[in-house]
């Protein structure tokens, strides 16, 4: 796989953790639960260290400046989340919120190893992220359900 394409694959990758980034820190904001509010922060700080992981390898295949950026899609989401916390929204329903952007970020990861030319370091180094991305969809899912209990 040219360094291009795959340092395209890596960007779109970055892109996802620096939007998990921010809407998990968004979301610690806005939730009343500290226990809540812990994992959150805890998972904005695994999400930007992922991101500096992928941009460190994106410098390493010869592009000097990674875009360092979210989506301009979730800045909406955060805005959604921040609308439907002043109108009174509870822990659950930012959860759900939450939820939605862990589906969008599972996904990114799962097509990002469906390119089968991927540098082995590279591929196993996404791998292991998503481990990571996977299981923390699972545990706010679980927390959702809870709350909707």
């Amino acid at each position: 796989m040219e360094n291009e394409s795959v340092i395209r694959v890596l960007q779109t990758l970055v892109e996802s953790c620096r939007d998990g980034q921010s809407g998990y820190r968004d979301a610690a904001e806005h939730v009343s639960d500290t226990n809540l509010r812990h994992f959150f922060n805890e998972q904005s700080l695994d999400r930007a260290g992922f991101a500096g992981e992928l941009e460190q390898e994106i410098i390493k295949l010869g592009h000097a400046d990674p875009d360092r950026t979210g989506s301009a899609a979730a800045g909406i989401r955060r805005a959604w989340i921040d609308f439907k916390a002043g109108l009174g929204a509870g822990d659950g329903s930012i959860l759900s919120s939450v939820e939605a952007g862990e589906d969008r970020a599972k996904s990114s990861y799962e097509s990002a190893l469906r390119h089968t030319e991927l540098p082995e370091q590279i591929a196993a180094l996404i791998r292991r992220q998503l481990v990571s991305v996977s299981a923390a969809h699972d545990h706010v899912r679980s927390l959702r359900d809870v709350k909707a209990a």
